[in-house]
């Protein structure tokens, strides 16, 4: 229970830091006295690296989703039932 309430604090986190890079990724576009090179410099790294936050976080929770009878505890063999 603690785990998913963790994943969604850490998705909505990621998902409100990806909204507010494209709002201000947008501003910048349509300002004409923002150079549109500059903005794509300063904010490409950043939503790449988002981007990458949210596809780590979501792999995970699949590789990690494990149906409740099909888990093992540590340092025991599974045996087939």
């Amino acid at each position: 229970m603690v785990k998913d309430n963790i994943y969604y604090i850490v998705v909505g986190t990621l998902a409100a830091v990806m909204l507010a890079v494209i709002a201000i990724l947008l501003i910048g576009l349509f300002d004409a006295r923002v150079d549109n090179d500059k903005i794509f410099a300063v904010l490409g790294p950043a939503f790449q690296t988002i981007v990458g936050c949210f596809v780590g976080v979501l792999g995970s929770r699949a590789l990690n989703h494990d149906k409740p009878e099909e888990r093992v505890e540590a340092g025991k063999p599974k045996t087939d039932s």
